[in-house]
């Protein structure tokens, strides 16, 4: 099982400049767009020796994804390459989303958000977005495609391949039986959420090892996608930190 808390960051010229030089598996280098060429350029040229790509961002974009309260202007991020295959993915040992005719822009980039956050090896989507509104999904997403593969692929041949892969897959419906505190998430697995509107198809369902139920005791029938989401992804983590 890969270790979640292999990700992480690191703040400040010359604390990156000095991973560089030790050469520390770097994944991507954030620059605010306030930095100066001069406060950069040594970092830039140590970065593109290795290999390493650098983006520019803002300084509110910058100052959102860092996990420190001090100023920054630049951040480095450790962990997975976000531009892995599809096939790579599959033979990675963590857990995968898989979201299923979610007609609306927003609702999809902020569940690949949530993917991200949760420390996912890649979130699949299916539907029938056009380029657009793909663009809109990811803009919602915060970009979390600089961090996380994101594929947009067929469900029943992801599954059929992440079955094949040794991924457990676990489908999340109303009509689950087994909540998410019962089962093993640990598992290297294939989380499928579905639509607003129509939910998981009948026969994703069918070709699921475990469909997982949350309690609902309000009048209104469903939680909304992020909500469920959350709830198995904060479950997951905590069955990992033990």
């Amino acid at each position: 099982m890969r270790d979640h808390r292999s990700r992480r960051q690191i703040f400040g010229i010359k604390e990156i400049e000095n991973a560089l030089v030790e050469g520390h598996e770097l994944r991507l280098i954030l620059l605010s767009s306030s930095a100066t060429k001069l406060e950069t350029e040594h970092l830039t040229k140590l970065a593109e020796m290795a290999s390493i790509p650098v983006r520019t961002t803002s300084d509110a974009s910058l100052s959102r994804l860092a996990q420190t309260k001090l100023a920054t202007k630049v951040l480095a991020l450790t962990g997975q390459d976000p531009k892995l295959t599809r096939e790579q993915v599959l033979n990675l040992k963590g857990a995968s989303w898989l979201l299923v005719n979610i007609a609306y822009p927003g609702n999809t980039g902020f569940a690949i958000r949530s993917a991200e956050v949760s420390g996912a090896d890649a979130c699949f989507i299916d539907n029938s977005m056009l380029h657009e509104g793909k663009r809109e999904a990811l803009r919602a997403s915060m970009r979390a495609d600089r961090f996380m593969p994101v594929f947009w692929d067929k469900a029943d041949q992801l599954i059929e391949d992440a079955t094949n892969a040794g991924k457990k897959i676990f489908s999340i419906e109303d009509v689950g039986t087994t909540t998410p505190w019962q089962a093993d998430l640990t598992v290297p697995a294939l989380f499928v959420v579905g639509g607003e509107r129509q939910g998981i198809p009948r026969t994703i369902l069918d070709k699921s090892h475990i469909i997982l139920g949350l309690p609902m005791y309000g009048f209104i029938p469903s939680y909304n996608l992020q909500a469920a989401m959350a709830m198995v992804m904060g479950e997951r983590l905590r069955q990992m930190e033990k």
